[in-house]
């Protein structure tokens, strides 16, 4: 049986709504947002605080992200976000535009 998702870290909502969310997340070292994609909605991650690493497949890339840096995941290609390093990260996550659907993978199955 699958596992229910669980937000990680810290989540405030600043918006939401039927097609675009915003929420500013605090990750502390060792949390994760696991490996996932979205099918409609494109991710922004504008980061805050810290350093915010995410993950990509399809091709595989690391992409480490400094204050006032932000990058964009087009729909249908895998992620993870985590903190970079030893310190807690903070961003913004901009979810839109689009029905928000969430599908988990394994990075070690994905095509």
């Amino acid at each position: 049986m699958t596992q229910p998702y669980v937000r990680a870290g810290n989540v405030e909502w600043i918006a939401k709504g039927s097609d675009v969310g915003v929420q500013e997340r605090t990750l502390a070292p060792g949390n994760v947002i696991p490996w996932h994609y979205h099918t409609i909605i494109t991710d922004t991650t504008y980061c805050l605080e810290g350093s915010v690493q995410i993950e990509m497949l399809s091709p595989s890339e690391r992409i480490v992200l400094a204050a006032g840096q932000s990058h964009a995941i087009p729909p249908n290609r895998p992620h993870q976000i985590t903190p970079q390093g030893d310190r807690p990260c903070r961003f913004l996550l901009v979810q839109g535009v689009g029905e928000y659907d969430r599908h988990p993978v394994d990075p070690s199955t994905w095509k």
